[in-house]
């Protein structure tokens, strides 16, 4: 007789998350291809994410390059996002932060330059044209 009654069982990697957990340590570059949770410590550059999400115990001591990023950890580092980045309360990020959109928290501390980027997509669409303004330069 089994044990279990549904043998069926599958696993699907499509969401997955990265975690690296409290008491977790990682030293070097680390490619994660979706989501990113670090709870614990990294030493190294994080790279090609989607979403970093650094947890309040969460420390990162390198460069973060993801789609978007949520800070309530501690950053050592540059973090750039093709879409946002978000500092919260609590959090610290010593380094540049370059994203077209950039959150702060009150109570976030920040020290560094911060370069906000228009987004790819709205510098590539052509600007309307204001029959207005063509009739006056006439």
């Amino acid at each position: 007789m089994a044990m279990f009654k549904n043998t069926n069982i599958s696993f699907e990697t499509k969401n997955g998350d990265t975690v690296i957990g409290n008491e977790a340590y990682f030293q070097g570059t680390l490619t994660a291809k979706g989501s990113l949770r670090v709870d614990g410590r990294i030493d190294g550059s994080i790279v090609d994410a989607k979403i970093v999400t650094v947890g309040k115990s969460g420390k990162v001591k390198g460069d973060i390059s993801c789609e978007i990023c949520y800070v309530s950890g501690e950053v050592k580092g540059n973090v750039t996002a093709l879409d946002h980045i978000e500092a919260f309360s609590g959090s610290r990020v010593d380094g540049d932060m370059r994203a077209p959109r950039i959150m702060l928290e009150e109570g976030a501390i920040f020290n560094g330059n911060c370069s906000m980027d228009v987004p790819r997509k709205a510098a590539e669409q052509p600007q309307p044209k204001n029959s207005k303004t063509e009739a006056k330069q006439q």
